[in-house]
């Protein structure tokens, strides 16, 4: 039975239909309508297993997809999406970095740690969110303590201070002298009498106005002292350091966190002791043990793992000798993740059997059946993508609600300008884009950076500076600034 959280996660799914999903992914995702029913369906098939008996509902398997397609045409961007809209657990691997010559010490199980990762992550944001106002009050109240300690109560017994004597208002540099009086009775009760009530008073109303300071920003610039856990060791740091293996990486966190965490005190401003503090807060708010539990249920539940460039470990099988050997041990490595196992990550077990696998490739060189049959099996759906035209260009531009134009304004309004896009301004360059990805490699919408980028080159440098503060790209404005690359065929700017 899954936990409730997950059930909410799973919830979601129940409200998106496959042609709802369709429809989300349009808003940023211009195309590949075949691509994107497929991954529907896969999605919507997650809340539908769920959804059946119980005695089948561990055998009905996920179908993982293979999308087929040039760079830059939207394989990447389908999944990431796809897993934001559910806010599924999501990592991207490169499957060429497990093969002999890219390997860094880590086997193919390390995705699924990372995937691991991912979700904890994940998972401990929702759950700072939802404390999040809490924790905010106890830092407000911690940096006040610490802006303006409380009154140091008088040793009982003390005598009674003359009732007309004035008790000074509290300051940040006399808070801490300022006393009450305690009057200690037969039975040991101690009761505070009317002179520390009036102190208490004053130390309230000035805490008051410090607390409304402090809302506002105004003591941001303060310093004051709080008290740290150094994070990290010299020593750990070489044990751990990049590309060693997991088990290593394991054991130096472990041997951390046998060590007893020493603090030592930081004379910090209110700005970093608030970040500081609040991340203690939240230490102390959230159940880590409960977010470990629920990550790796949602893993097991909900985990997209996207295996990009699976293409680079296709070889031919006539080949017998170089690195088509390790392509094919890679291969193999892949096949029991993908078949459905359990791999151990320093959080627990971790059962891989109902994990989404997408894989996506270009296949220029290979073809998918150049896979080993039995990888070929486990990725039933297999998707053609299409290459963008000169028309899909022009939509990328200007439907997205991420449009390349809209990004692009956005940067240059950060400088008081506005940018504005005409029609035949936009068609031109997706005109340009189309030439050079024929003329050159096809890196599909990537492209349009390149050739936004030399067009608005100019005006990004010069518009801090005072520049124009009304840049309009017009087809002229284009063909005036890319004449000359253009008519010469001088395409070496634009090669990524």
């Amino acid at each position: 039975m899954s936990s409730p959280r997950t059930q909410q996660a799973l919830a979601r799914l129940a409200d998106l239909t496959p042609r709802q999903i369709v429809a989300e992914l349009d808003r940023y995702i211009v195309g590949q309508a075949d691509a994107k029913k497929a991954v529907a369906i896969a999605l919507r098939n997650r809340w539908r297993r769920q959804q059946a008996p119980e005695a089948i509902r561990d055998e009905i398997s996920p179908n993982n997809i293979i999308l087929i397609g040039p760079t830059g045409v939207g394989k990447t961007e389908i999944a990431r999406r796809l897993a934001k809209l559910t806010g599924a657990p999501f990592i991207k691997v490169e499957a060429s970095k497990f093969t002999e010559v890219g390997y860094v010490g880590r086997d193919v199980e390390g995705m699924i740690r990372d995937l691991v990762d991912s979700a904890i992550e994940m998972v401990r944001q929702e759950r700072e969110s939802e404390v999040e106002d809490l924790a905010n009050e106890r830092v407000d109240d911690r940096l006040l303590d610490l802006l303006l300690p409380p009154p140091a109560p008088a040793p009982a017994g003390a005598p009674q201070p003359d009732a007309a004597t004035p008790i000074p208002e509290p300051t940040l540099a006399s808070a801490g002298d300022v006393g009450g009086v305690f009057v200690v009775s037969a039975t040991g009760d101690v009761k505070q009498e009317a002179a520390g009530d009036a102190a208490t008073d004053r130390y309230k109303r000035t805490r008051d106005k410090l607390r409304q300071l402090l809302l506002d920003g105004q003591l941001d610039g303060r310093e004051v002292e709080i008290e740290v856990t150094p994070t990290g060791s010299p020593m750990f740091d070489m044990f751990a350091s990049q590309g060693a293996p997991e088990s290593m990486e394991n054991f130096t966190e472990m041997l951390q966190n046998m060590m007893p965490q020493r603090k030592k005190k930081r004379t910090v401003k209110v700005s970093e002791a608030r970040r500081i503090l609040l991340e203690q807060e939240f230490d102390k708010l959230v159940d880590m043990e409960d977010v470990t539990a629920d990550a790796l249920e949602r893993v097991e539940t909900l985990g997209i793992v996207f295996l990009d460039e699976i293409d680079k470990i296709a070889g031919e099988k006539s080949q017998m000798g170089g690195p088509d050997v390790s392509r094919e041990g890679v291969q193999r490595d892949l096949l029991p993740i993908v078949e459905g196992s359990n791999v151990q990550t320093k959080y627990g077990m971790v059962k891989t059997d109902h994990i989404l696998f997408v894989a996506a490739g270009a296949f220029h060189v290979s073809k998918p059946s150049d896979l080993i049959p039995e990888l070929q099996g486990r990725f039933p759906i297999r998707v053609e993508l299409k290459s963008l035209t000169e028309a899909d260009f022009v939509r990328i531009m200007t439907e997205p609600e991420n449009a390349l134009t809209k990004q692009y304004a956005a940067l240059v309004a950060a400088d008081g300008a506005t940018l504005e896009f005409t029609e035949d301004g936009i068609a031109e360059i997706a005109k340009i884009a189309a030439t050079v990805n024929s003329r050159m490699e096809n890196i599909g919408a990537r492209r349009l950076h390149t050739v936004m980028t030399t067009q608005l080159e100019d005006t990004l440098f010069e518009l801090p500076d005072g520049g124009q503060k009304r840049i309009v790209v017009n087809a002229e404005a284009v063909r005036e600034k890319l004449k000359a690359i253009v008519e010469d065929e001088d395409l070496r700017k634009y090669i990524l």
